[in-house]
């Protein structure tokens, strides 16, 4: 055997064990992710991703990365489900289209006032019931993951969404590091609640439920403040989209 044929199998052999050992990650981000999604969505559609992505990070990791595998392959599976989510969106087009609705009545009315957009005010200005409402806000919060610039067509393009940045040209970085001031921005000029619950959400990774036992109120309640909270925040950013 060669010393080209040596090396190449010893590799194989190193990632299949880097793969075999870290099996479980991949269901454990996956159970953490479907904490935080419709229950329409098959978790082991999730595991199926995430073991791709485990799978390719074995293959590129390279020991003097400066990180360990757990973390580099984390991100890689995280990443892949992520995908697969955006990929098979099950969003129907009419909650885009509520949401959207709803998102231009905000700032509208915050163009106008110069204030937060109150509740009542929108729901007047929409000609709907606080019950609907507050459904619009359920199904912006739970019926997709992370999409808060996504554009009209329901295309993801979404500030939050975890993207391999190595891959972007200069112009795309100068365009996406503009894309994340605003955002961060943006989640500071928000009413004190919604920041919390976008900061356990996003930062922390709290699910709805956890979230609401430290808030001290119901999950359904957690998800319409963080509705109300992607919703404010596409109005608010709604220069970046497109």
């Amino acid at each position: 055997m060669s010393v080209a044929s040596e090396y190449l199998q010893l590799s194989r052999e190193s990632a299949d064990e880097l793969v075999r050992r870290h099996a479980p990650l991949v269901r454990r981000i996956a159970y953490h992710l479907m904490g935080r999604l419709p229950a329409s969505v098959d978790v082991g559609d999730l595991i199926q991703a995430g073991m791709i992505g485990l799978l390719e990070a074995a293959r590129h990791f390279a020991l003097d990365r400066g990180a360990s595998f757990e973390t580099y392959a984390g991100i890689r599976i995280r990443g892949a489900m992520l995908d697969e989510l955006r990929r098979t969106d099950w969003t129907p087009r009419s909650v885009h289209r509520k949401t959207r609705e709803v998102a231009e009545t905000i700032r509208q009315i915050e163009t106008e006032t110069g204030a937060e957009a109150d509740d009542a005010e929108v729901i007047r200005r929409l000609g709907i019931s606080a019950e609907e409402y507050h459904q619009v806000l359920a199904d912006a919060a739970c019926s997709r993951l992370l999409s808060l610039t996504a554009s009209d067509d329901g295309e993801e393009s979404g500030v939050l969404d975890v993207a391999d940045e190595n891959g972007l040209g200069p112009p795309e970085s100068i365009e996406n590091d503009g894309m994340r001031e605003a955002l961060v921005e943006a989640i500071g000029e928000l009413p004190e609640r919604e920041q919390l619950v976008m900061s356990l959400y996003y930062e922390q990774e709290l699910n709805l439920k956890e979230i609401g036992a430290v808030l001290g109120v119901s999950e359904s309640r957690v998800c319409q403040i963080h509705g109300q909270a992607v919703i404010r925040l596409r109005a608010r950013l709604a220069g970046w989209r497109g």
